[in-house]
């Protein structure tokens, strides 16, 4: 059985490990879904830019990704601590319901899903280029399992509550810290969960809003 969540980090980690950019940029994804895009609110005056969608089987746009400030970088020789971003994911709500396939069932979203999509985004970007290949995956894997497992609880210890606008009302979130950056996770009023990681800007000063023209955001980065 392949939960909601499951095929989320599938989508992340197509994204992370060389996706075509004209692919996974394409505005088409985006104006298919049936719910609103979130992005942060019109304090941010930085660059925005397109990432990807994740769909069902079917076709049905399930979640999404929208970047802010500097696109973040895998290459050797960059520096992550110089990088600045925050990248915002909106997961549609979804109920219990059939695979597409009639095989099995998908779980519910919740905001878990938005925590789970955040936390799997942070690590698809920041880790670490310099570690031999041959410990990498092996990494990757434990820093994944460990995000699932946080994103599974989110009223442990790992988590503290944050407040911040969306749509100018105070909303609460689920936030946690990491040497890799930051993750928080909340639920908007209009059947969507907010998730949103970052590095380099601080998450107490942001916002969150309805993005009122996704195809304002810059495809090309």
């Amino acid at each position: 059985m392949e939960t909601t969540s499951r095929l989320g980090v599938q989508g992340v980690g197509a994204a992370a490990q060389g996706m075509p950019a004209d692919a996974r940029r394409s505005v088409d994804g985006y104006l298919m879904a049936a719910f609103p895009w979130y992005g942060l609110d019109e304090a941010f005056s930085g660059p925005r830019w397109l990432m990807q969608v994740g769909a069902a089987a079917d076709g049905t746009v399930e979640y999404g990704s929208t970047g802010h400030g500097e696109e973040p970088s895998l290459r050797v020789e960059t520096d992550m601590d110089q990088q600045r971003f925050t990248v915002v994911v909106t997961i549609a709500s979804r109920p219990v319901r059939d695979s597409a396939d009639g095989t099995g069932v998908l779980e519910a979203t919740s905001v878990s899903s938005a925590a789970w999509l955040a936390g799997s985004g942070l690590l698809s970007c920041t880790w670490p280029t310099r570690m031999e290949r041959a410990l990498r995956q092996d990494w990757l894997d434990q820093q994944t399992a460990i995000a699932w497992e946080l994103a599974d609880d989110l009223e442990g210890e790992s988590w503290t509550a944050l407040s911040l606008p969306v749509d100018g009302v105070p909303t609460d979130f689920h936030y946690r810290e990491s040497e890799y950056g930051w993750v928080l996770a909340g639920s908007a009023r209009d059947g969507v969960h907010i998730g949103a990681y970052g590095r380099g800007m601080s998450a107490y000063g942001l916002g969150f809003s309805v993005i009122k023209d996704i195809t304002a955001y810059d495809t090309d980065g």
